[in-house]
């Protein structure tokens, strides 16, 4: 995918894709592929490519996105009904609304949850049935058959669910085919887990919003804007930054921020960019008040806000009523900072697998680092426990990688860290913030400081090159937990669709040995699963009908319902033993 594309509203690609003739839709992904590696040029809002030395493909972005199916123009023969218009439009990100909805939106957000009926109704029940459908077909194809066309299905019904008020369903749709055109262009940023949690995510909704009714229907429903609501005067407290960068093309910074009470609010620069925004957002003025903070010295400073608006996840706005100015700051081991630090890690666990917060404070020591197929992982003790601390990005041009690598050879070394959970039947963050190991009084934003040999403590030389030492036994053994043969097949179906758990096969060894260590719903799952991927009913003249994509969805999205949440009891029980 193309970085240097902008992106493309989901119904601008699915109306293009699907005005191709039969003919031109079998060529779309090889014409995807073609298209791929041609010279890009921006030109303001403008960007060419060169289809070829005669042709030029023009995506206009006004506002940064492609908003209209016209937006997209060739200079071909066919257009505009050739293939390099649904081309360009599949190639680029999928444009997304951001949550950073200003003030002003306040009233328009909370009289849409208002007016909203307490049963779906017969709009949105078709709508959610659309997606349902889209990502059935989906998930039947893996990644390895899930193309453009099939992109470009669900990419429409997410667009007919928005406009049916089904934001959360819209959402996460768009995020299944990011993840799905990253899988299928080999983007080191992909990982399968995420790909699964938004197939998961799509389909629980689906399944669950037709019979739904008051709190739970507008849950479901979710929201085209945060609503921003006044919060008054704050005093807010620096606590670190990190850096964003989304597959769909969104890059730019966060600070977070702490209150004298504990609770945390963030200061948000997300736009249209790639890794060379995620790296300068850092350097920018932050968004609020008349303040000349950026966001790197704000994560160091404090804020005295007036006029504060916060959305409910405690993102504050930007509005024009808003002042705000510059306040001495706090450091970790410094009230009211400090405070985050003093709450039980059980309980920073437990609220994060409850929906809460997900940020953990904690006080560690390094020990060294371990492999693991997606790169080499810190480990460090804390709370009690052996955990693992990761790398929240894998792009090159974020130092989180290189952070990591050199805080492992600095064994022995206690620090105070900030991090992100990561639900797993073993302890497991990724670091995003932390002391400096050798001036106390310093802080690193893991995603955008870059820690240097010299900055380790005198005792420890900085490594040449990660030497990983081998897991603990523990963590092996959470590993190879007998669940994981259920969730080896909920991520096989991801991959490789219904036809690789078709494929001729005794499972009933593995169903075995889930029953013999008490997972008897597990066993059930598992063979139901693989009963639903090889159900071809034949008709009266021996040929086979047409497979059922419903019962193969809801089969897969029991099994992965099922593995979620035992991966978050065991997660719980980990952190806690």
């Amino acid at each position: 995918m193309s970085p240097q594309l902008p992106p493309v509203a989901p119904a601008v690609t699915a109306e293009l894709v699907a005005a191709l003739s039969p003919r031109l839709r079998k060529r779309l992904d090889s014409g995807i592929a073609k298209l791929a590696d041609r010279p890009v040029v921006r030109d303001g809002a403008v960007v060419h490519i060169a289809v070829d030395d005669d042709t030029d493909l023009e995506l206009h972005a006004p506002d940064g996105a492609v908003r209209g199916a016209d937006a997209v123009r060739c200079g071909c023969l066919l257009a505009p009904d050739c293939l390099h218009r649904a081309a360009a439009a599949s190639l680029a990100p999928v444009a997304e609304d951001t949550d950073s909805a200003a003030p002003q939106d306040r009233s328009a957000a909370e009289e849409d949850t208002a007016q909203a009926p307490e049963t779906a109704t017969p709009e949105q029940r078709a709508a959610v049935r659309a997606v349902q459908l889209a990502t059935s077909a989906v998930l039947e194809a893996g990644t390895d058959g899930a193309g453009a066309v099939l992109q470009a299905e669900l990419l429409r019904a997410a667009h007919t669910a928005r406009l049916a008020g089904l934001h959360r369903a819209a959402a996460t749709a768009v995020s299944v085919v990011t993840a799905l055109r990253a899988a299928r262009a080999a983007d080191p940023a992909y990982h399968l887990t995420e790909l699964a949690a938004g197939l998961y995510e799509v389909l629980s909704v689906a399944h669950r919003l037709p019979s739904a009714s008051g709190g739970e229907l507008t849950a479901l429903r979710g929201t085209a804007r945060q609503p921003y609501r006044p919060d008054g005067s704050l005093r807010l407290y620096g606590l670190f930054s990190e850096p964003v960068l989304t597959a769909s093309g969104y890059a730019g910074a966060v600070t977070w921020t702490a209150d004298a009470e504990g609770r945390l609010y963030q200061v948000s620069d997300v736009a249209p960019g790639g890794a060379g925004r995620a790296v300068g957002a850092a350097d920018r003025t932050v968004r609020i008040g008349d303040t000349a903070l950026t966001h790197r010295e704000l994560a160091r400073a404090g804020l005295a806000v007036s006029g504060a608006t916060v959305s409910p996840t405690g993102r504050l706005g930007a509005g024009a009523g808003v002042r705000a100015v510059r306040a001495p700051g706090a450091g970790w081991h410094e009230e009211p900072v400090a405070r985050l630090w003093a709450e039980p890690v059980p309980d920073q666990i437990a609220r994060a697998l409850a929906g809460g917060r997900d940020l953990l404070f904690l006080d560690v020591t390094l020990t060294g680092t371990a492999a693991e197929a997606a790169g080499d992982c810190l480990l460090a003790e804390g709370a009690g426990v052996p955990l693992r601390l990761t790398a929240a990005h894998d792009d090159p041009a974020l130092p989180h990688r290189d952070n990591l690598r050199l805080l492992s050879a600095a064994p022995g070394t206690r620090l105070r860290v900030v991090a992100r959970l990561t639900p797993a039947p073993h302890p497991r963050a990724q670091l995003l913030a932390a002391e400096h190991p050798t001036r106390a009084d310093t802080r690193l934003d893991i995603g955008l400081d870059r820690l240097q040999g010299a900055d380790l403590p005198t005792t420890t030389a900085a490594p040449s090159g990660s030497v990983p030492v081998p897991v603990s036994a523990s963590a092996s053994a959470c590993d190879e937990a007998p669940i994981h043969l259920l969730r080896r097949r909920v991520h096989q179906a991801v991959s490789g669709g219904r036809p690789v758990l078709a494929l001729p096969g005794d499972t009933r060894a593995d169903a075995r040995r889930l029953r013999r260590s008490g997972l008897t719903t597990a066993a059930e799952l598992l063979t139901d699963l693989h009963s639903a991927a090889a159900d071809r009913a034949h008709d009266v003249f021996g040929r086979l009908r047409p497979t059922d994509p419903d019962r193969f969805a809801r089969a897969w999205l029991a099994a992965a319902h099922y593995t979620r949440e035992l991966d978050r009891t065991l997660c719980l029980a980990a952190w806690t033993s």
